[in-house]
């Protein structure tokens, strides 16, 4: 591939004598295949060059940056002209505006009693026209639905977005079709935790859910067959600090606890079972080789299983290790 660059010449002997021609840029056929991609830099300026040759490939890199500096976050807030950013969880990206349900003037005067009746219905008339039929209406109470389920379980606003991304796809698919609102909400937060690697168990999500488990698991499935969502296994060590906190564990037993999941796990044991149940039952194993014993019931009501179940996997582990009890 060819294409016209311009190569600027500076000869010493040239500047020295005072030749005009020494500024001069010679337009030159070069092929770009022929050139060393190792040899290729960019400046601090912008500009793309050929180190050997001195060939400028791409020069006037436009800067999308704002025209202002700003050296700490107060500076910033001052200059900035724009607003927040866009975003999924809201069913217009959050680019309509809101009328603040402070009664007061631009100085922070209290209004008038007439203007307060006035700023009253222009708000609810304001959340009207938010959305302008049925669809956007039942957009807004699902992604709402997901804000106040993400903010019960205290996970970031990263799985947020990702959970709002997943059920606008969901809608675009139209697998809402047959199913309730809340219960599709639910398994698309379902998915985004998973997704992000923020481990919260079905029976946690069924918990803030106003869905029955079952359902959400069902409904889970679908949704992650349909739009083709890749979700590996669940790590069982992802939910073991969480669970060792609520129990007051010390690092020495979440490190045990690990070390008996990554060993067990290595033996073929975790294959089929449940990531909760298994870091539940590594974490009581843990807990009685480091003597900060706690029984069955507590890890069992920590982390949402039986006790048989503990019982069951805490046997399996113990003899995976070698450990005589």
């Amino acid at each position: 591939m060819k294409r016209p660059t311009r190569q600027r010449e500076r000869e010493h002997d040239r500047t020295r004598w005072g030749d005009e021609s020494a500024d001069d840029e010679a337009e030159t056929d070069i092929d770009l295949d022929d050139l060393d991609s190792d040899e290729v830099v960019r400046t601090a300026d912008g500009e793309l060059i050929h180190e050997e040759t001195g060939i400028v490939l791409e020069e006037e890199r436009i800067d999308p940056g704002p025209e202002w500096r700003a050296f700490n976050h107060s500076e910033r807030q001052e200059k900035s002209r724009v607003g927040a950013p866009t975003t999924k969880t809201m069913h217009d990206k959050g680019l309509t505006t809101t009328i603040d349900w402070k009664d007061k003037d631009a100085y922070g005067r209290s209004i008038s009693s007439r203007k307060r009746s006035q700023m009253h219905r222009l708000r609810k008339w304001q959340e009207r026209i938010r959305t302008k039929d049925a669809g956007e209406r039942n957009l807004q109470f699902a992604l709402s639905e997901v804000d106040r389920m993400a903010s019960a379980l205290g996970v970031p606003r990263s799985v947020r977005e990702v959970a709002s991304v997943i059920y606008r796809r969901a809608l675009d698919e139209d697998l809402i079709r047959g199913r309730s609102i809340e219960g599709v909400a639910t398994a698309c937060l379902y998915a985004a935790c998973r997704k992000e690697g923020i481990p919260r168990s079905l029976e946690e999500i069924a918990e803030v859910s106003r869905v029955e488990r079952k359902e959400i698991g069902r409904t889970y499935r679908y949704v992650s067959q349909e739009l083709g969502l890749e979700m590996r296994p669940v790590d069982p060590k992802k939910y073991v600090p969480r669970f060792s906190s609520e129990l007051d564990l010390s690092k020495e037993v979440q490190s045990k606890a690990n070390e008996i999941i990554e060993t067990t796990a290595e033996q073929g044991l975790l294959s089929g079972k449940s990531p909760t149940g298994y870091a539940a039952a590594a974490i009581y194993a843990a807990s009685l080789l480091c003597n900060e014993k706690k029984t069955q019931r507590e890890v069992a009501d920590v982390a949402q299983v039986t006790e048989v179940t503990i019982r069951n996997r805490y046997q399996e582990q113990i003899e995976a290790m070698g450990i005589h009890t």
